[in-house]
């Protein structure tokens, strides 16, 4: 084994007890005390996590003698002094199902590097990692670390330019399915673990994923050349999520997520789950290498601020769908219900009044990952609000101008992420209107980004010869009236309340348990039932258990709101229009 400035070595100690153990050993330590520093934080996911809580030991020696070492914060630590190569040994408790961690029992294990990779103050690359085989002859490794030398289940040594290679290539360690396919001539894979279906329709998700992600290489002009990409997914009972990294990105889905064989149509689920590899690939350019100054000056230990979260997770959920669409993976009426959904989500959250999509891209940290009973209430998504400034913004410009987002796109790929510079703030604002030349669209990013309220896109809709309607919400519990409850799934339990709600205005709040509506019985069972036989205007008596103590108290439901935009072409638009229709969404809405 080649000997690397800084080695690590991981064990799947204790599937059972979730335990990781890791062996760092540093040839050269520092002559003052070796300073090693956690991750605080994942990139891709705005949120403090403190990582080194889930470190439950730590030990260290030198040449088989004790070296004291001591805590300087949190996720910081300093070895004394020592005159030969450093070994700090280190067991993680590994079991945070999510992509963002690590996670280890008797079916598989995950491993985001930034939450077991210390960063050793002063030591440079390139890093060595070996992964200790286990025992389990059916369990393999799936990473798009650089080889070293590893056996037929790929453990063994891998390497890293630096630390930040180092923690930005995940692994994936278990019972291994793939699914593989070439896009652009580059190797691609779908990595599963789980209890995938027996009847997984593979030909089907080759085809799909191989078109995305053409579709999207061609966007950015067939750039960057990679060796390979990896879709690492965890198969589950009922979970959802993603993040991306540098060639690869990790992924949850729910077994219903993936395509069976002979299922006909493409299933709602299926279509969520292309999204989110969609979503997730286009990370491959707009965050891991269009990156926004803050986070590339970023060690990871703070907050790193910036206004233009919208911008990079925004735009991105606009062309995580728009590529289905391009790909053929969405009708052109699939595509126009998903806007449609996204349009009423964004409508429903009072917050968008009150916070604008500077301020929620700022305000990620304290709020978004950290949602209370309020939240949206108080703020709004810039991911969903992201999305409908990025299609307002490409609607503009094809409509008035010669050029569409992708140019935009391809600008700053061209600018910042083809020569490895991180972009300013506003970045994107700023090319648009350096290529657009359109002298009111900097006033128009100004109340899009920088002002609450809505985002007028049913005008630019209209001209593209699409007609929005907004309409009461059939399929909802408060069709017949509106009371204002946001309900914890499957119970009586209030998640919430809606600004300015007749059950705001009740007293109602978050964690408040229905018990009975007008004398009668609630069970999570017939809820919506009860809630359907309200009558705007006419008061009801309702009965709710806070703290343990029993309340009444007099709600008066108002008429059903008309909040659910529905998008449909217009049959009589002109031919220009038309033709500027098909531009957009194919040849279909010509």
């Amino acid at each position: 084994m080649a000997h690397y400035p800084l080695h690590f070595h991981i064990r799947l100690a204790d599937p059972k007890a979730h335990r990781l153990r890791v062996q760092c050993r540093i040839e050269a330590p520092q002559a003052t005390g070796q300073i090693l520093r956690l991750a605080a934080w994942t990139r891709g996911s705005y949120l403090i996590r403190d990582f080194a809580r889930h470190i439950t030991w730590i030990r260290a020696d030198c040449r088989g003698a004790p070296v004291c070492w001591e805590r300087l914060d949190k996720r910081s630590i300093r070895c004394q002094p020592c005159d030969g190569p450093l070994r700090i040994e280190y067991e993680i408790h590994a079991f945070d199902p999510s992509v963002r961690k690590a996670y280890l029992d008797e079916r598989r294990a995950f491993i985001n590097g930034t939450s077991v990779f210390w960063h050793a103050e002063g030591q440079e690359g390139p890093f060595g990692v070996s992964l200790e085989a286990t025992p389990l002859e059916d369990w393999c490794v799936a990473t798009t670390l650089p080889t070293v030398d590893t056996d037929r289940r790929g453990f063994g040594d891998y390497q890293a330019a630096d630390w930040e290679q180092l923690i930005d290539h995940p692994i994936t360690i278990g019972p291994l399915r793939h699914v593989r396919f070439g896009a652009d001539g580059i190797d691609h894979e779908v990595v599963f673990t789980g209890d995938t279906p027996a009847d997984l329709d593979e030909s089907r998700l080759r085809e799909d994923l191989t078109r995305i992600c053409e579709a999207q290489r061609g966007l950015f002009g067939n750039e960057p050349a990679l060796s390979s990409y990896q879709f690492q997914t965890a198969v589950t009972a009922d979970s959802y999520g993603g993040l991306e990294h540098r060639d690869s990105c990790a992924l949850v889905c729910a077994r219903d997520d993936l395509p069976l064989r002979d299922s006909g149509e493409r299933s709602a689920r299926y279509r969520g789950f292309l999204g989110l590899c969609s979503h997730e690939y286009f990370h491959l350019w707009n965050v891991k290498r269009i990156t926004p100054e803050a986070f590339a000056a970023s060690d990871l230990g703070s907050e790193a601020y910036t206004r233009d979260l919208w911008a990079y997770e925004g735009v991105t959920s606009y062309y995580d769908d728009y590529m289905l669409r391009r790909a053929g993976c969405l009708s052109v009426q699939q595509y126009l219900d998903a806007v449609g959904e996204q349009m009423t989500r964004v409508g429903r959250t009072a917050g968008r009044h009150v916070q604008s999509l500077a301020e929620s891209s700022f305000e990620a940290w304290t709020k978004f990952y950290q949602p209370d009973e309020n939240l949206p209430n108080a703020t709004v998504s810039y991911y969903a609000k992201g999305a409908l400034a990025a299609l307002a913004l490409d609607l503009r410009l094809r409509l008035d101008s010669r050029i569409c987002l992708d140019d935009v796109m391809r600008a700053l790929w061209q600018r910042y992420g083809k020569q490895a510079l991180a972009a300013p703030e506003g970045a994107l604002e700023a090319a648009a209107c350096e290529l657009a030349d359109l002298p009111d669209l900097a006033n128009e990013f100004d109340q899009w980004l920088r002002q609450p309220g809505e985002i007028a896109l049913a005008p630019l809709l209209q001209r593209m010869g699409i007609r929005c309607e907004a309409v009461v919400d059939g399929k909802h519990m408060e069709r017949n009236a509106r009371v204002g409850l946001r309900m914890q799934p499957q119970t009586t339990v209030l998640a919430g309340v809606h600004e300015a709600s007749p059950a705001q205005h009740a007293g109602l709040g978050g964690g408040d348990e229905i018990v009975a509506i007008d004398g009668a019985r609630v069970t999570a069972h017939n809820l919506e039932r009860r809630l359907l036989r309200l009558k705007p205007r006419r008061s009801a008596t309702l009965h709710y258990f806070r703290d343990h103590q029993l309340y009444e108290t007099l709600i008066m439901p108002e008429a059903p709101q008309a909040d659910r935009w529905q998008l449909r072409l217009m049959d009589d638009a002109d031919a220009d229009t038309r033709a500027l229709r098909a531009a957009w969404l194919g040849d279909e809405a010509a």
